[in-house]
């Protein structure tokens, strides 16, 4: 029996080292995985970069291609508008001179292989999230230890240009349990003019106006809405239609709606991620709307579910519906395929990628029994196959 698991541990920490022949399986899209390659307690091993998957529409299943990109700590990756492109945030890269990077890396969509084009520097250290705006022409970073958020030009080839603008988040926490700058998620409006950043360690919720065309970002006037004290703004997902913002919150577990007027941000909702009487330990870490504006979802890392909501398509709020368990460990990370049928959930310390098909009628979330083990996944990206 010892020797059975010592073979079955050792082909689960080989399996990203390499291609496997499943690379040619079926699959319509490829979805990447960010990871953490700093092992952390209770993970089995550390990863070494970014993991790449097939994934059929027709059948909900994923295939794994192994390790795609050997990089350090991509935290969290976006693929570009065009699907030629996947960009990644890398965070403790040990790099003395340029520290923390944001990562340009082309797709070869046969074999779902990435060549680095480029990287920049983030400007701060623990670069935990890279997006681009629905140009594609601009990029966004922020960093979590030092409170930056950086804008980037993004050329025809891919390319990262250097920051043409940062910002340094400063000013005293609205609560003494919190730690001070802390920037944390980027979303953009479909116009690409505003950009909204969620700053955990001063609980305040920012805007910026932007000019892709010109490369210009300027903090919009007021720059920020406070919100509740102690609550730890996150992550952030705008409505379909642009006019509701929803965030979620780390330290309190809760999610908070706001009405959208260009950068002016007011809040109308708060309410709880997690079910009535829970009592443990608990964060909360994504939160993703369907393309229909008509489902939201938060991952709970502690109670490791996911929470649904149902959206009033006038108001925009929200009603709280159920918990679905995540099928793993601390849920770090979750996407929703671009077909509006699939999300997908990055178990991070479950070490394990699991797919669920959306039911439309209910928001309700089925597992498709497709579950691929991967060391210590984070951010997901799919990339439709040409």
């Amino acid at each position: 029996m010892k020797k059975i698991a010592l073979i079955a541990l050792l082909a689960f920490v080989m399996m990203p080292l390499a291609f496997p022949a499943a690379q040619k399986a079926a699959g319509d899209y490829l979805v990447y995985a960010g990871s953490y390659t700093n092992p952390t307690p209770g993970t089995t091993s550390g990863s070494k970069g970014i993991y790449g998957f097939r994934f059929d529409s027709k059948a909900g299943t994923l295939t794994p291609l192994g390790l795609v990109a050997e990089t350090v700590n991509p935290a969290h990756v976006w693929a570009s508008p065009n699907g030629k492109f996947l960009y990644a945030s890398n965070w403790e890269t040990g790099d003395k001179v340029v520290g923390d990077t944001v990562s340009g890396f082309a797709i070869d969509q046969k074999t779902g292989k990435l060549t680095l084009i480029n990287k920049v520097s983030a400007h701060g250290d623990r670069a935990n999230q890279v997006v681009l705006d629905p140009s594609g022409k601009l990029a966004g970073t922020v960093t979590y230890n030092t409170g930056t958020v950086s804008f980037y030009g993004v050329e025809p080839d891919g390319k990262l240009t250097e920051a043409f603008y940062t910002d340094q988040h400063t000013g005293k926490p609205l609560s003494p349990s919190q730690p001070g700058p802390k920037a944390h998620g980027i979303v953009y409006s479909k116009d690409s003019k505003f950009a909204y950043v969620a700053e955990l360690g001063l609980d305040r919720v920012y805007s910026y106006r932007l000019d892709a065309a010109k490369r210009t970002a300027a903090p919009f006037d007021p720059p920020f809405v406070s919100i509740q004290a102690g609550s730890g703004p996150r992550r952030l997902q705008l409505s379909p239609n642009g006019k509701f913002l929803y965030v979620n919150h780390e330290t309190d577990s809760k999610v908070s709606v706001f009405e959208v007027n260009g950068g002016n941000l007011k809040q109308i909702q708060t309410l709880s991620t997690l079910p009535a009487g829970y009592k443990g330990n608990n964060t909360t870490a994504e939160i993703q709307i369907d393309r229909e504006g008509k489902w939201l979802y938060v991952t709970n890392r502690g109670h490791d579910s996911i929470a649904l909501y149902a959206v009033d398509p006038v108001k925009g709020t929200l009603t709280a519906v159920e918990n679905i368990p995540s099928l793993g460990r601390t849920p770090r990370n979750i996407t929703i395929d671009p077909m509006n049928e699939y999300l997908i959930a990055a178990n991070q310390n479950g070490e394990n990628v699991v797919v669920f098909r959306i039911d439309h009628k209910t928001g309700h979330l089925t597992p498709t029994g497709s579950q691929q083990p991967m060391p210590q996944p984070g951010g997901l990206a799919f990339v439709k196959i040409q």
